[in-house]
């Protein structure tokens, strides 16, 4: 199959990684893949297994991009492509307006988020052919949208090949050498984009409760403050001042490889307000870590009541979780143990692949 995908996202994040993982493992499939990414973007280099020729650069800045959409349909016919794939909400109709223009192309697209589409998209997208929805409840907001029969959820997943527990042991040894934290400190983290919905100022209050009974334990935030000003991660970083924690803190922008940070901690924290999925608690899962979260939808489907999670915004609880974790070894290693199994059980990149193909071939 012949099959574009558009993303106009300009920085890296869960969906862009979903996006990346998809297109190389169709493309090693035998599919002839293709890319409309924002010219601006900060991610491309990651798609560096696709022929340059295979990328089209389009500036796709809102809904209404018909200028874009008719820029998106001549390279659909130039190029034969099938299905067109948009995965950012601002990409779905101009990708439904370059299947209308280019006539033999199927529309499908992809939500990532919980947040309801606005009701104008039913009519919006009536030439769509599937919606596929990452998790049960996102799936659940786009049957309010669009006719049932057109939404498939397809969980994400993870490439299970990349763990090998000798490297990533290694890995772990090395990122604490590297940042002075010595093997028996206890370590807790989180990871994500900064700001107010992935619930970083809760760690931090959760973190300072935890101190008062683990007084050596190290707190590590990483993840990029989008936002112009940078506002978000100096107020975290006041807040942490404030409680004068600076030497139990340790921030790191993202990371292009994890795997130091996830073999290196002790317990992983998910403090989100809001999770249509979560694939940094995923992550956390296939490195057999123990995790405190909130009870987002997306933690829920995660852990299948593995994980008893914390009320969304509330610190002491999620303080709790913590120092519970840090405190019986036996239950965090059995707890991390049980995570790993049903990750891997659950949502691997193979099955996420084989669902997305097999919607595919339905068209």
């Amino acid at each position: 199959m012949r099959i574009l995908h558009v993303s106009s996202a300009n920085t890296y994040g869960g969906g862009e990684r979903h996006f990346v993982d998809l297109c190389r493992e169709l493309q090693a499939r035998g599919h002839e893949v293709f890319a409309a990414l924002r010219p601006t973007n900060e991610w491309q280099k990651r798609l560096d297994f696709l022929p340059p020729e295979n990328l089209l650069h389009v500036s796709i800045r809102n809904s209404f991009g018909v200028l874009s959409a008719m820029r998106i349909a001549e390279f659909v016919r130039d190029n034969r492509i099938e299905i067109v794939h948009a995965h950012v909400a601002r990409d779905y109709i101009p990708a439904s307006i370059a299947c209308l223009a280019a006539k033999d192309s199927k529309f499908v697209l992809t939500r990532h988020l919980l947040f309801p589409l606005k009701p104008f998209n039913r009519f919006a997208l009536k030439n769509l052919s599937k919606a596929i929805a990452v998790s049960d409840s996102v799936g659940e907001g786009l049957r309010k949208i669009f006719p049932p029969g057109k939404v498939e959820v397809v969980y994400n997943g993870i490439d299970l090949a990349a763990f090998d527990p000798d490297s990533l042991r290694a890995a772990g040894e090395e990122f604490r050498r590297l940042h002075g934290i010595p093997a028996d400190t206890p370590l807790v983290g989180t990871l994500g984009e900064l700001k107010e919905l992935k619930g970083q100022r809760d760690f931090v209050l959760a973190a300072h409760e935890a101190l008062k009974e683990i007084p050596d334990a190290r707190f590590v935030i990483v993840g990029k403050d989008n936002t112009f000003d940078r506002g978000f991660r100096r107020e975290l970083k006041r807040l942490v001042s404030v409680f004068r924690m600076e030497e139990n803190f340790l921030w790191l922008d993202w990371l292009d490889d994890t795997a130091g940070f996830y073999s290196a901690i002790d317990v992983f924290v998910s403090p989100s307000h809001s999770e249509s999925f979560g694939l940094a608690i995923l992550e956390a899962m296939l490195y057999g870590k123990a995790i405190a979260a909130t009870g987002t939808d997306g933690a829920r489907q995660l852990f299948g009541g593995v994980v008893d999670v914390c009320p969304i915004n509330d610190p002491v609880s999620l303080s709790r979780c913590i120092v519970d974790l840090l405190q019986h070894e036996d239950t965090r290693l059995d707890l991390g143990t049980s995570l790993r199994k049903r990750a891997g059980d659950e949502f691997s990149l193979q099955r996420m692949v084989d669902g997305v193909e097999e919607l595919y071939r339905t068209l």
